[in-house]
């Protein structure tokens, strides 16, 4: 059973987020993707970081004619300097960053006994380290203004059984906790921070290399409703939780997953 096959997918509309100044990372494809071309379409002025240039570049082309066109910016979040480099350009070209979106990831399979250090910086550095320092680089300019989004993307995958994750449900994990703590610190200067939980999305990725037939069953069995999980579904979230609708709305993990996970 699919989302397709039932009525077409209309997203809610958030006036507030017209004209918000917002980035997402890992913007240029999969559920990033789907996240800028839907921020895109409410107003908001998107940039976009990815470092998936030709993917990135034509997304940039095919919304052109959105509501306000999103711009493309290449980054790798896992150079520090460079992350810091593109926020403060960002910043002096925006004005300000109202909402972050920090969704960059990458679900590598792996053994434990295969991991070494080096390995392991590396998966931290590309599922963990970014979201804290892409944050770090906007939260003084929220500060100063006195409101703010952070949306951090978690995963389902460590609240389930699952094997060769081990790396990256050690980082997923971590991120609801570094989440939780923002929200507590930074509340008092009106920026929120929740975490996005998705479930066994469909995107592209996934498709071509985890979810077979076989897979696909799994996952529809476990969850309260046999359909898949689609891209729109987290965008619509994350549309939800950054509009002023979710204004309470703060230091909690948020599922999108069918009811996969605690039913």
């Amino acid at each position: 059973m699919s989302h397709s096959k039932q009525e077409a997918f209309v997203y809610a509309t958030y006036p507030d987020l017209k004209g918000k100044r917002v980035v997402i990372t890992g913007g240029g494809s999969g559920i990033g993707g789907e996240l800028t071309a839907a921020f895109a379409a409410q107003g908001a002025r998107v940039w976009f970081l990815d470092i998936a240039e030709e993917a990135s570049r034509a997304l940039e082309q095919s919304l052109a004619g959105s509501a306000a066109a999103p711009k493309f910016v290449r980054c790798d979040l896992t150079d520090i300097d460079a992350l810091k480099a593109t926020f403060a350009a960002i910043e002096a070209e925006a004005g300000g960053v109202d909402i972050l979106l920090n969704n960059a990831a990458n679900d590598d399979r792996h053994e434990i006994e295969d991991v070494t250090p080096a390995y392991w910086e590396s998966r931290m550095n590309v599922n963990l380290r970014h979201q804290f320092f892409c944050s770090q680089a906007v939260i003084p300019g929220m500060k100063q203004r006195g409101h703010g989004v952070l949306l951090n993307f978690g995963s389902i995958s460590w609240h389930l059984p699952h094997t060769q994750l081990d790396l990256y449900m050690t980082a997923k994990a971590a991120i609801e906790g570094m989440t939780r703590g923002m929200a507590r610190e930074l509340g008092k200067f009106g920026i929120r921070a929740n975490t996005i939980v998705p479930g066994a999305v469909r995107t592209p990725r996934q498709e071509k290399l985890w979810h077979n037939p076989e897979e696909e069953a799994r996952i529809l069995a476990g969850q309260c409703v046999p359909a898949r999980v689609e891209m729109q579904d987290v965008a619509a979230l994350a549309l939800f939780l950054a509009s002023n609708n979710a204004r309470a709305c703060s230091g909690r993990e948020y599922f999108v997953d069918a009811g996969w996970y605690g039913a």
